[in-house]
């Protein structure tokens, strides 16, 4: 799925900036500095999630995300700004915004910003790779927990040490029938594998 984001400010640096970071992470962008038309632009197009500028001469981000949340309730909205106060914080979050962020923005901190808020709504551009990181992350859990090296899940199993090293790293993906035997082998349910997937 092709993940759609609009980012409002009225800066067109700020905005060519953005896109440029936002598309570099394969997400498609579209930009606007005219606050006034965020609601027209949400309505011509599917988006999953707004970066809004919370200082702009036309309108507050305030006022932009309140209009938004009439439109659409459930949008992921990211607000920055680079005057952070205490009023504008509480005004953001009760109108639900998924996070509130300083600018200017350092990129990775930026993108996990974007991730973290995605991820919220149950969106992820590699829904499959979520899944195999959650699948290893269990495994490697309960093996630990458990106190067992790879080899000897690997003597349980009857699978290779390399294979359940790779499955672990989410590097693999493993067949049911893996699955059966590491879940057996840990003493657990299939369904304790999927974590909070």
């Amino acid at each position: 799925m092709q993940i759609r984001i609009l980012v409002v400010d009225d800066e067109q640096d700020n905005c060519d900036y953005l896109k440029l970071v936002l598309t570099r992470e394969g997400y498609e962008v579209i930009t606007t500095t005219d606050p006034t038309q965020t609601v027209d632009i949400l309505r011509g197009s599917d988006f999953h999630l707004v970066i809004l500028d919370m200082m702009m001469p036309q309108m507050s981000g305030t006022e932009v995300l309140e209009q938004i949340r009439k439109y659409d309730t459930d949008i992921a909205v990211i607000v920055a700004t680079a005057y952070p106060t205490v009023d504008t914080a509480v005004a953001s979050l009760k109108a639900q915004a998924s996070d509130y962020v300083k600018k200017p923005m350092e990129p990775d901190q930026f993108i996990t910003a974007v991730r973290n808020a995605l991820q919220k709504k149950g969106l992820s551009q590699d829904p499959e790779a979520d899944l195999h990181r959650a699948i290893g992350r269990v495994i490697r859990d309960a093996r630990k927990t458990q106190e067992l090296t790879l080899k000897q899940l690997a003597r349980r199993t009857g699978l290779s040490v390399s294979l359940l090293s790779q499955i672990e790293r989410a590097e693999s993906s493993a067949s049911i029938s893996s699955l059966y035997k590491i879940a057996s082998a840990l003493q657990l349910r299939m369904g304790e594998l999927f974590g909070d997937t």
